[in-house]
């Protein structure tokens, strides 16, 4: 059984240290920065994004639990104030050590649950390329791609 609960604010210190470094690694496998500006650039981004920490508005953090067992955290974001009906997942990481076991899917059908309780209509969400674990749930899921960037180092 797989519960959503809104991060304390304990939670989100927790998150938030690894959610930074975790960004900037996963952003220079990507092509996308280089390592010297990583770190800076994902805190500078988690600052723009939650300015408020876990209380910005229009923005959602949840613990997720399996029984009374931390096993996760996903974070959804409705995507403006004109456009309540319209979500985006920022992040959403199963720990290590649970991975496998069926907590993401239980996870991801918990939150379409509580995001249609929100008066949302459509998620979207961004998937790293080379995370294809990711990318493979969000597909069974239901995801669609809607964009694909590409690159090719000469």
């Amino acid at each position: 059984m797989i519960t959503l609960k809104p991060m304390n604010h304990e939670e989100f210190q927790q998150y938030i240290s690894f959610a930074i470094e975790d960004y900037a690694k996963d952003k220079v496998a990507a092509g996308n920065w280089h390592i010297d500006e990583a770190i800076d650039l994902s805190r500078d981004s988690f600052t723009r994004l939650l300015p408020q920490d876990e209380k910005t508005d229009l923005n959602t953090l949840f613990s997720i639990f399996h029984n009374d067992m931390l096993v996760g955290m996903i974070w959804i974001s409705q995507k403006s104030p004109t456009h309540l009906d319209e979500g985006f997942i920022y992040d959403f990481i199963i720990y290590e050590q649970y991975q496998g076991q069926g907590y993401g899917k239980a996870a991801m059908k918990e939150l379409e649950i509580i995001a249609k309780g929100m008066g949302m209509k459509k998620i979207g969400l961004h998937v790293f390329g080379h995370n294809k674990i990711a990318r493979g749930l969000y597909e069974k899921m239901g995801y669609e791609i809607t964009n694909i960037t590409m690159s090719k180092s000469i």
